[in-house]
């Protein structure tokens, strides 16, 4: 079926991860701001392990500043906490990871979203990579029944010290370890994806890198994007974002992603590098729309 550029436009959900300083409430006001259509999140702060619960007035603040704003949790990425590694082989470490994980999963569906976005989690060098997953799985099939509604998005990574995730084989490893698939998902960032490894600077890597996705993970699977451009190079493994096109990928790569259909009706958040520019990065990436 054949598109007019304008209907393409309404079906592509560009935001970025906005800042919730003051409360999540905020998150919205912020969002609207830079003209997104989507946006991420912290549910929490991302580098301490405790926060205080959520307020009934929180909660309240939050779902009545969605419908202000104009926003639905279709397209809202909420991010969990830095600290969370799943698939550590410490036991009482991997517990306290759990419960964190947990308790995010919980604030998520308090404020009325849909997703929770992870990084798999790292072995740390102590255990196998198919360790590393068994434990990560164990862990999310766990919180999964622990908690309601929330779907858990599975995010690659760029393949820096002992991450998983740098391989789609890894998201799909764990994906088809979870038991309830309803509550699974995954996302791509762009950055991660070429500095794993992956080629999308030209257009036979790009399609041999989506053809890799569909059959180890499935687009059937994907709930999200991180749009990010990389300040390294295919392979690095280094995990550096830039701003759009002031990186390696390329404009080329942005406006072959940007005609997509595969990344239609998800959010597409960047997590750019400079904040003062995400509107003017946003327009750009909807003016590539052929």
């Amino acid at each position: 079926m054949k598109r007019t550029r304008e209907e393409k436009i309404a079906r592509k959900f560009i935001g970025a991860h906005v800042s919730t300083v003051g409360g999540p409430f905020n998150a919205p006001k912020n969002a609207k701001e830079i003209g997104a259509r989507a946006f991420g999140m912290f549910v929490k702060n991302q580098r301490r392990w405790e926060a205080k619960p959520l307020t009934d007035e929180d909660i309240e603040k939050f779902k009545k500043a969605l419908k202000e704003y104009g926003y639905t949790n279709e397209y809202i990425l909420p991010h969990d906490s830095y600290l969370i590694n799943l698939g550590s082989k410490d036991e009482e470490k991997r517990e306290k990871s759990l419960n964190a994980f947990i308790e995010e999963i919980k604030r998520c569906d308090q404020l009325g979203l849909k997703y929770l976005n992870t990084h798999p989690g790292s072995h740390l060098n102590e255990i196998t990579e198919d360790e590393c997953i068994a434990n990560i799985a164990e862990c999310i099939n766990k919180a999964i029944d622990a908690t309601e509604n929330i779907v858990i998005v599975l995010e690659n990574t760029s393949g820096q010290g002992s991450n998983m995730g740098y391989k789609f084989e890894h998201l799909g490893k764990i994906i088809e370890k979870i038991k309830n698939k309803e509550r699974i998902g995954a996302c791509i960032d762009t950055c991660h994806t070429i500095t794993a490894g992956y080629e999308l600077k030209d257009e036979a890597g790009y399609k041999k890198t989506m053809d890799e996705f569909e059959k180890y993970v499935g687009f059937k699977y994907l709930k999200g994007v991180h749009l990010n451009d990389s300040k390294f190079d295919t392979g690095s493994k280094k995990d550096r974002h830039d701003s759009i096109g002031k990186g390696i990928l390329g404009m080329e790569f942005f406006e072959r992603f940007m005609n997509d259909e595969r990344f239609d009706n998800i959010p597409i958040i960047l997590e750019t590098i400079d904040s003062s520019i995400w509107k003017e990065e946003i327009n750009l990436l909807y003016s590539l729309i052929k």
